[in-house]
Parts: structure tokens; sequence; C-alpha cells
């Protein structure tokens, strides 16, 4: 299986032979379970004093038996500030439904909220989410809005360029002109994140993979939805935003290259 090398006038000057994992089996369950591991690592613990609520004398006087008990007192039975405390005396404390009291179940920072996934798992997870940006199907039903044939591969001239306005004009070479107008827009979130600082929605474009840290890094940058990465520190999680597989995904010629070992 071979793929069409575009040059930046979007005129094909070549082709290469796709790598093995493109030919990985689909798997949406382990994708999703790969990318939720992944967003779990970005969480940071939250939850309450441990003492909250307890640094109090209040104690308990309720048993029935006991030499000082409070029955008979005409008071509901729970932890109460006890001794010459004036207006302070038999005072409920520390009881969650009381005032100033403990919260009944606070969160907890010992909780654990980082999901492990075995490293085959993961592994498998990565070739499954590259084999699906090949996918023409999987790539049209997340939005993606393309013409031509998938993998959209460059040559290796892609990587040195080093204006947005170029790396624009690359991507309307090679049809993606309706692509680029739909990450334009950007929308107003419904709800209660609109006051917790993530006021716009914006929409994932493509994914350019590069070989290496190469200028267009900071050019493509400046682009809407357009993300660049190289392909060592290519994740699940920059293939299939959401845990939905099928992004838009360009290459380079020696990115396409360096994946062949992926595939063994």
């Amino acid at each position: 299986m071979k793929a069409n090398v575009y040059s930046l006038d979007g005129k094909v000057v070549g082709d290469v032979e796709l790598p093995k994992v493109f030919e990985f089996p689909y798997r949406p369950d382990v994708i999703k379970r790969a990318v939720l591991a992944i967003q779990t690592e970005s969480y940071q613990p939250y939850g309450s004093d441990p003492m909250a609520g307890k640094r109090t004398s209040a104690h308990y006087h309720g048993s029935r038996h006991y030499r000082w008990t409070m029955m008979n007192r005409e008071m509901s039975r729970m932890p109460r500030i006890h001794g010459k405390v004036g207006y302070l005396g038999w005072t409920a404390r520390f009881a969650p439904h009381a005032v100033k009291g403990r919260r009944a179940h606070p969160p907890k920072v010992e909780k654990v909220i980082v999901e492990r996934i075995n490293k085959k798992e993961k592994r498998f997870a990565l070739k499954s989410a590259l084999a699906a940006v090949a996918n023409k199907e999987l790539v049209t039903k997340r939005g993606h809005k393309f013409d031509g044939e998938l993998p959209i591969v460059f040559d290796d001239a892609f990587e040195n360029v080093a204006k947005s306005k170029e790396v624009y004009s690359a991507f309307k070479n090679v049809g993606l002109g309706k692509e680029l107008e739909r990450t334009k827009v950007k929308k107003v979130r419904a709800g209660r994140g609109k006051m917790r600082g993530r006021v716009y929605k914006k929409k994932k474009g493509p994914l350019v993979v590069v070989s290496k840290k190469c200028p267009l890094v900071s050019a493509a940058k400046n682009i809407p939805g357009v993300d660049v990465v190289d392909v060592k520190h290519l994740s699940v999680a920059m293939l299939a935003p959401g845990t939905h597989a099928g992004r838009l995904t360009i290459f380079t010629k020696s990115a396409m290259e360096k994946l062949r070992s992926l595939g063994e």
C-alpha cells in the first residue's frame, strides 16, 4: 500500500510505502481506555484538611448506662462542648449536621485518581489509532473536511517552513481549504464552563507529525486547530482527541520512515 508524497505546491513528487502499522485492526475500546488513562495523569489531587471540623473539645455523653449520661436532659444526644465555657456550654459540635461540624464524606487527597494501563496495551492502542488516521470513513465521521486520499504525506522540505502563511498555503494546495475554514469557528461554551476560564470551544484540526524538532513547530501553532508533534512523542490522546479516533493527520516523509519500527 503506497501514498503520494506532495511538495509545498501540492504537486505529487513521488510516493512512499506505508508502514505495516497502518494495517493494524481498529479497536475503539482499547483506544478509549488508553486516552482516559493519559488524561488522568494530568488531574490534580484535591481534598479537605483531614482535621477540618474536628478541632474541638466537644465529646459525646449519650451512653445510656454512663455515669454522666445525657438521658432525660431534654436535648439530643450528640457531641457537645462541656465545662465552664459561658455561652458555648452544651453547644453541639463535631457531628456533620452540627454548626462548624465536620463534613460527612469529604473528598480525600489520598484517593487514587490515576488509571494504570499495561505498556503492551498502550502500544496496541497507539498502533490502532495510527491505523485509524488512514481510514477515510473514520476521519470523515469526526467532521474533518478534505479532498483526496489518506494519509497525506509531504516531502521533508515542509519541516523547514518558518512562516504561518506558507504552512496555510501548503495546506490549501493539498485540498485542506475547507478544513481550515472549519477550524476557524470559535463558539461560546454552554453552561458553567464560561465562569471557569473556558469560555470558548475550538475545533480540533489537522495533526502534523514531523521527524525532528524543526521551524514548522512554531510556524503552525498560529493556525487554529493545528498541532505539530515529533514522531517520538506521538501519543494516543493526540491521534484520538476525546477518545474518538480518526483525526486528520499529516506526515512528512522522514516521519513516515520512522514509523516503520512501530509496525514490527
